[in-house]
């Protein structure tokens, strides 16, 4: 994964899942690579960046290129049944937000 995902020109969309880990970690690392995996085979995925704090706060931030493509990712049966082990077991908190990028720059 590149440290700073390569969009296209806006409008896209952000889907920026901010969260709190619970200290478990069983599963999760091979969860998360499959996930990472899959989500980038998906139509309309377009990137992502992720960072997490020794604390167990993260933040990641996949770009889709429109509402239709983030419903069928959050639909996806393999990626609904690690949404329901982070439920369960991963995240002491989380929130997701999504956004329409409106505009894009940097060097």
């Amino acid at each position: 994964m590149k440290p700073i995902a390569s969009t296209p020109q806006p409008p896209y969309y952000a889907v920026i899942f901010a969260s709190l880990r619970s200290g478990t970690d069983e599963g999760y690392a091979d969860t998360a690579a499959q996930m990472m995996a899959l989500a980038s085979e998906q139509p309309g995925f377009l990137g992502v960046e992720s960072v997490r704090e020794e604390g167990g706060a993260g933040i990641t931030v996949s770009y889709w290129k429109d509402k239709k493509a983030i419903r069928e990712w959050k639909n996806h049966a393999a990626h609904q049944q690690a949404q329901r082990f982070g439920k369960e077991k991963w995240y002491r908190s989380y929130k997701i937000r999504v956004s329409k990028v409106m505009k894009d720059y940097g060097i």
